[in-house]
This record gives structure tokens, C-alpha cells and sequence, in this order.
């Protein structure tokens, strides 16, 4: 790059960084008070916390980088159009196009890089997280449930035990699960212990009873046992499906030709195709962005309020394109001849930005030519109208 163009480059690299940050931050505050009920009511420390939180960051900042990038484009252009800078850079011979170099560059790195959060960061921390979500699980009843106290881990699902005693085993335990009104069960038992066997945690009850009942007019079901068994997964819905990995949490092969049998995969058939095709597609959105950038504010402007104008309709394109973008994702994964406009949306936007862009730096053309015309009338002009052009050229000296 030439000195221009790495002053710009630095400039929109940086506002890129903090604008990013700052969104990456909010966005993780956000996910930990969503995720808060983790270290209260499921008895995880803070270190889980700040683990589960930073795990799911990859996925939304793929999301985010696009328009962090836009936010920055607009920003520094705003930035050298109200400094005078692009006046100076286009009296000293500069277009648009060599403004748009750093800008078209750091495009390209930021594509990249969702690329890699989408095919790596991305399903790598996904799982990660997900293996944290069963192991909370799997610590729910001994490390949530505190004696002489009252948990629910979610709603109308309700824990109790008496005391625990120091090899782990609980005692007088209660539990009452209500989430499928009207049928409701309470389990009480003696004593129980919790077994983790091929990554599932089971809760062995001895000495009990089982209260069942589906209509409260009725009385319950009593059930008596000497030796219980419930499998912990049953207890949070969440996470029932441990076994399956979900599209978003699948490696590129993965999704290209899952390991599964086809017809266990029939239901999320559809996802896995709109959710490969995302993938591919979504590194065009960064260059689409800096192009619809570049076409709305990459010109000079003579005031600023049109220049505001175009900042502010430059980003509502962008925003509306990527809802589109959206859009067409949920349409892809319904049927499949909704894919190839993953690819064509943003393709189609870049290539219109150009021509906008181009059109943009028409108008010294267009001056230029209205003068020759102009140029080649005058002649003309003057010897049809003869009179109109002695008057206008005043009196001689000799009419004096």
C-alpha cells in the first residue's frame, strides 16, 4: 500500500477494533446475565460463567463483525469528507477506487476471519459449551441441592433434601416435577445416589415412593420401591438431545456428509443444507457492506447535511440487505431452490455498489462534455441569431 492508502487503513482498522470491542462487550455482558441463573440456581462458580459466556462469543460476532465493519467504513469516510481530506485527495487526482483499496482490504481480512470463526471458532465452541451444560447438569443434585432447602432448576420442577452426607449420598430426598400439567409425580425417597455412566448421570433412589396423579380430582397414584432409577437428562429439557449435534455446532464435513443415518437426520435435513450455505455466503456480506459504504459516502460531499443523509441511508441498506440475507437462510432451509440466492443477494449488491460507485464519479464527466457541447452550439447560435448577438455585445465605437 501507498502512504494514503495506509493512513486510511489505519484509521478504519482502528475504528474497526473499538467498535467491534465494544459491541463484543455489551454482547457478552448480555449473555452473562442470561446465563446468571448458572452459578445461582445451578451452584456453578463464576470461573463456569465466564467460561460459558465467552464460548457462545464466536457465534454472534460473526454476526456482528459485518456491520461492525460497516459502522467503521461510514465512520471514517464521514470522518475525511468532514476534515476535507477526500476534497484534497480528489483535487490532487485521487478517485474513489484508491480510497476504496484499504477499505476493499480490510474487507477482505474480516471475510476471512468469519470464515474461519464459521468453519472452526465456531462449531469448536459450540460443543465446548454444550459440554459444559451437561456437566451443570450432571452437577445439578450435588452441588445445586443444599439440605433443608428448596431448588428449582427450572419452572415447576422442585428439589429438596434433608442432609448429604459426607460420601455424597443424599438423604430424605424430595423431588416434584409438574411440568407436564395436569400430570404431576413427587418422588420421595430414603436415601439416593447420583452415577455418571457414558456421559449420562442417573440418580439411584432406595427406599420410596412414587406419587403420580393426572387429574387433581382424582386421588394419586402411590407407588411403592425399594430401588429407583431416573435418568437426570429428563430433568432439563434443554439438553435432552445430547447425543445429536446440532447444525451450528457441526464441522464443514460434518454438515457436508453427516455420520448419521439418513433417516435420523430427516428432520434436520433442511437446516443442515441453509446452515452450510450460510457459512459460504456469509464472508460476502463484509464486502457488499464496504461497497454499499463506498457508493453512498466514498464521494465528495458539498454539505453535510446530504453527507449525513447518505451515512444514514447507506446503513439502512446494509441493515435491510442482511435481513434478507436472513430471510432467504430460513427459505433455504424449507426448500432448496432458495439457496443460490444466499450467493446472488450479496453478490448482486456489490456488483450494483460498483455501478453506483462509478455513476458517483460521473459528474466532472458529464461537466466536461456539457462544455464541449456547449462550445460546439455557440458558433451556431451566433449566426442564426445575429441581433441577438450584436446586442448582447453592446454599442460600437462609431455608433457614438
Amino acid at each position: 500500500m501507498k502512504l494514503l492508502e495506509r493512513y486510511i487503513f489505519r484509521q478504519v482498522a482502528s475504528a474497526l477494533s473499538l467498535i467491534l470491542m465494544s459491541l463484543g462487550g455489551i454482547i457478552w455482558i448480555a449473555l452473562a446475565l442470561k446465563q446468571l441463573d448458572v452459578v445461582t440456581s445451578q451452584g456453578q462458580d463464576a470461573l463456569t460463567l465466564l467460561k460459558m459466556t465467552t464460548l457462545a462469543l464466536p457465534n454472534l460476532l460473526a454476526i456482528i463483525a459485518p456491520f461492525a465493519l460497516l459502522i467503521a467504513t461510514l465512520h471514517t469516510l464521514n470522518r475525511l469528507g468532514g476534515d476535507s481530506e477526500l476534497i484534497v485527495i480528489t483535487a490532487a487526482g485521487g478517485n474513489v477506487w484508491r480510497i476504496a483499496r484499504p477499505f476493499v482490504a480490510l474487507a477482505l481480512i474480516v471475510a476471512v476471519a468469519i470464515a474461519v470463526v464459521n468453519h472452526l471458532a465456531q462449531p469448536w465452541s459450540l460443543q465446548q459449551l454444550k459440554a459444559y451444560i451437561i456437566q451443570a447438569r450432571t452437577d445439578l443434585l450435588q452441588q445445586v441441592i443444599q439440605p433443608g432447602r428448596f431448588s428449582s432448576p427450572e419452572p415447576n420442577l422442585t428439589f429438596h433434601i434433608r442432609e448429604r452426607s459426607p460420601t455424597g449420598e443424599l438423604r430424605g430426598l424430595l423431588i416434584h416435577d409438574a411440568r407436564k400439567a395436569p400430570e404431576r409425580q413427587s418422588y420421595l425417597a430414603e436415601k439416593g445416589i447420583i452415577l455418571n455412566q457414558d456421559d449420562v448421570a442417573y440418580l439411584i433412589m432406595s427406599d420410596g415412593h412414587i406419587l403420580r396423579s393426572s387429574n387433581p380430582n382424582q386421588p394419586p397414584q402411590i407407588i411403592v420401591f425399594d430401588r429407583y432409577v431416573v435418568n437426570l437428562d429428563s430433568f432439563d429439557k434443554k439438553t435432552t438431545d445430547t447425543l445429536m449435534l446440532k447444525p451450528r455446532e457441526r464441522y464443514f464435513f460434518d454438515l457436508l456428509r453427516p455420520k448419521e443415518p439418513p433417516e435420523t437426520l430427516i428432520h434436520i435435513k433442511g437446516q443442515l443444507r441453509s446452515e452450510l450455505h450460510e457459512r459460504l455466503s456469509n464472508p460476502l456480506y463484509p464486502i457488499a457492506f464496504v461497497m454499499i459504504a463506498l457508493a453512498f459516502a466514498g464521494n465528495v460531499q458539498s454539505t453535510r447535511q446530504n453527507r449525513a443523509e447518505r451515512l444514514v441511508l447507506g446503513f439502512v441498506v446494509a441493515a435491510a440487505v442482511r435481513i434478507s440475507g436472513f430471510a432467504l437462510n430460513n427459505l433455504a432451509t424449507l426448500k432448496a431452490g432458495y439457496v443460490p440466492f444466499l450467493y446472488l443477494l450479496p453478490g448482486l449488491v456489490i456488483v450494483f455498489a460498483a455501478i453506483m460507485i462509478v455513476r458517483g464519479m460521473r459528474p466532472r464527466t458529464t461537466y466536461s462534455f456539457a462544455d464541449t457541447v456547449i462550445e460546439r452550439i455557440e458558433p451556431i447560435r451566433r449566426r442564426l441569431l445575429p441581433s441577438t448577438g450584436r446586442a448582447l455585445a453592446g454599442p460600437s465605437t462609431g455608433d457614438r
